[in-house]
This record gives C-alpha cells, sequence and structure tokens, in this order.
C-alpha cells in the first residue's frame, strides 16, 4: 500500500468506527467519508459519482457487470479467450461465446464482429491483460459493439490499467469498468465496478440496500477512503511514473533477453510497463519459480491469482505459443516501490536460476 494511503484508513481503524448505514451524526461522519471518497475517484476516472459502485474486489466487479446484465436482459455473453477467469468462467457459465485472440493476446476483430449480433446483451473485454500486459484497442471494439450488438453492455476489466493509462480515456468507451485498489496502491479487499448512468444490471449481492440497490452490505469505509487517496495520487503521478517504470522495465528486458532461450513475448508499444513476461525454452517455471523464491524475487508463471496452481496459461494458449515456451513462462510486475537496485538484482537472480537449472539439465543428459 501507499503510505498514504495507509495514513488515510488508519484513522476508520480505530475513532471513526461508526456504520455508514446508520442515522446518528457518527454514521453520518462515516457516510461523509464515503461520498468525499467517491468524488475523488469519480474526478480520476472522469465520471459522475453517482456512477461508483463499490464492491469487495475486482472479480466481484467483473461477476456483477457480466452476470447482472445477463440476469437483467437474457442474451448472449462475449468475452475474449485471454481474459482474466473472472471474466472467462462468467462467460462460460452463461454458455456465452469466447472470441479468439490474435498473436499478441488482444481480441480478433473479425471474430468479434462475427460474434456479435442483436442477440448480445454483455460484451467484455479487458483493457489491459493481466499476465502480459497487452493493451487492447478498445477504440476498435467499442465501434464494433455500437454497431454490431447495439443492445449489448460494454464491460472492461481495468483492473491492470489504472497505473499506466488514463482512465478517462477509456471510460467513455464502455458502459461498465472494472478497478481493484490493491493493483494501484491501496488496500486488498477494495474493488470498484463504475456503470454508466442509465445503465442496469440485477445486483448479484442483496440485503442492506446500500450503493442504491446495486451492492448491499456494510460499507467498508476505511478501504475505500484508502482506495480514493491511492487512485488520486497514482493519477497525479502517473505521467512521470510511466516513464520512470518505463526505462527500469526496459533494463530488466535487456538483462534477461541476454539468456539464451529468452523470447519476449509482448512488444513494447503494445504493453504497459509495468508487467515484463518472457519464455525461457527449455526451462520448467516451476523450478525457476522455486530458485528465484529462494533469492527472494517474488515472480509468478501465470497471474497471481493461479501462479500456485502451475497450470497452464490459457493466455499464452490462447496466443498460439508452442508448448517449449510456455513451459518456461516468466512474469514479472514493477511498480511504484520497484528500485533500479532491484532490478539489478533480479537479472542477476534470475539469470543464476537459469544457469543452475540448464547444469542440472546437462548432468542428467549425460
Amino acid at each position: 500500500m501507499r503510505p498514504e494511503a495507509v495514513e488515510a484508513m488508519l484513522p476508520f481503524m480505530t475513532e471513526v468506527f461508526a456504520n455508514p448505514s446508520g442515522s446518528h451524526r457518527f454514521a453520518r461522519q462515516a457516510r461523509k467519508s464515503i461520498d468525499e471518497a467517491r468524488d475523488v475517484i469519480a474526478e480520476a476516472i472522469g465520471c459522475k459519482p453517482g456512477e461508483i459502485v463499490f464492491t469487495g474486489c475486482g472479480t466481484e466487479s467483473d461477476n456483477t457487470a457480466i452476470t447482472g446484465v445477463i440476469r437483467r436482459s437474457p442474451g448472449v455473453a462475449v468475452c475474449s479467450a485471454t481474459e482474466h477467469h473472472a471474466v472467462l468462467h462468467c462467460v462460460e457459465h452463461a454458455n456465452g461465446v469466447v472470441v479468439r485472440t490474435n498473436h499478441l493476446g488482444t481480441i480478433d476483430l473479425e471474430a468479434l464482429q462475427a460474434a456479435l449480433s442483436p442477440e448480445v446483451t454483455s460484451v467484455s473485454v479487458m483493457a489491459v491483460n493481466n499476465e502480459t500486459g497487452v493493451i487492447t484497442d478498445l477504440v476498435a471494439v467499442s465501434k464494433l459493439v455500437r454497431r454490431y450488438a447495439p443492445q449489448a453492455m460494454l464491460h472492461t476489466d481495468a483492473v491492470q490499467a489504472a497505473c499506466w493509462l488514463d482512465l478517462r480515456t477509456i471510460w467513455p468507451l464502455v458502459d461498465t469498468m472494472a478497478l481493484s485498489a490493491h493493483k494501484f496502491g491501496g488496500p486488498k479487499g477494495v474493488g470498484i465496478l463504475v456503470v454508466r448512468e442509465g445503465k442496469f444490471f440485477e445486483p448479484i449481492v442483496l440485503g442492506g440496500g446500500q450503493e442504491r440497490d446495486r451492492r448491499s452490505g456494510t460499507h467498508n469505509v476505511g478501504g475505500i477512503v484508502a482506495a480514493a487517496e491511492a487512485l488520486r495520487i497514482t493519477d497525479i503521478e502517473r505521467s512521470s511514473e510511466v516513464a520512470r517504470i518505463g526505462a527500469l522495465r526496459d533494463k530488466l528486458f535487456a538483462g534477461l533477453l541476454a539468456i539464451e532461450g529468452a523470447h519476449r513475448t509482448i512488444p513494447a508499444e503494445t504493453s504497459v510497463p509495468g508487467v515484463v513476461h518472457v519464455c525461457l525454452q527449455g526451462i520448467e517455471s516451476e523450478s525457476l519459480l522455486y530458485l528465484l523464491d529462494e533469492a527472494d524475487v517474488c515472480a509468478s508463471a501465470a497471474s497471481a491469482c493461479a501462479s500456485g496452481a502451475m497450470e497452464p496459461s490459457h493466455v499464452l494458449a490462447a496466443m498460439g505459443l508452442t508448448p517449449d515456451l510456455t513451459m518456461g513462462a516468466l512474469r514479472l510486475s514493477l511498480g511504484h516501490t520497484t528500485t533500479v537496485e532491484d532490478i539489478d538484482r533480479a537479472i542477476v537472480a534470475i539469470t543464476d536460476a537459469v544457469t543452475r537449472i540448464r547444469a542440472v539439465q546437462n548432468r542428467r543428459s549425460l
């Protein structure tokens, strides 16, 4: 978490403890803090404060935007093959259509057009892929959806976008957008779903009627306030951080691509600077991650939600990468805490780990 977000959150863990749904003055104080946080977030997104729905995480936001729409307006749900499972599983559960992607992992526009029809009521295409960092051309996607599926609600999972792309450029293109606070220095357990005014869905969490009956449940006041502060600072620092992290990303790639058999998955010009993804030919990710963990370098083979299972990446499979490359997938994340020293240390640790693995492989082959 950003220190400023922690500082903003602390009072709500102690003296400002009231339930914002209450009627007494302490409840009103908590509710006022939520309203102010909503204003701050709306400014960073370019939406109206009333278009913001606070949820428990990005996954809940995605589920609400897809399942909630299908329940209210039964029809066909569509998404790309490289979506986060929070989207992909919802569409599959609704017996929807999963559209193929190109070699970069972004949705194939011709295939998307073929999948669209007046019967489609939900389309979900992520702004930035959570595994590879590739950026989707949402302008092109939006034009196709508006023309060929005019009744559809267009949703984007923008969880990986907030640190790198101006959300004000994304919001005019879609009807709903999901964010997750911990991706931009806020606390875990706070999600944001932005819903365009005049667009509706069936809520998937019922009960107290909070968030204008769109998402019931007692508000996480401290988390919401911290999320707003984290997003405010992220928005202010985005341009300078993109430049700084971009330089670190290039340095890291230069070091990794010096390793024999290393392949860059996505070109720099089509991806955000915060995700570094390579495939190391002939190296098993499980062995590599074990050695990196021993060296205190945190990495994954796929998204953080799936990395513990060590299953093949559905994203890389959709991109058409061969098994000898996908078995050595390595994903590294950079952010506001990353330093030059971190990059240098990672290059040394990864190079050393690959050398050790190949030495063992060579001994076994003798």
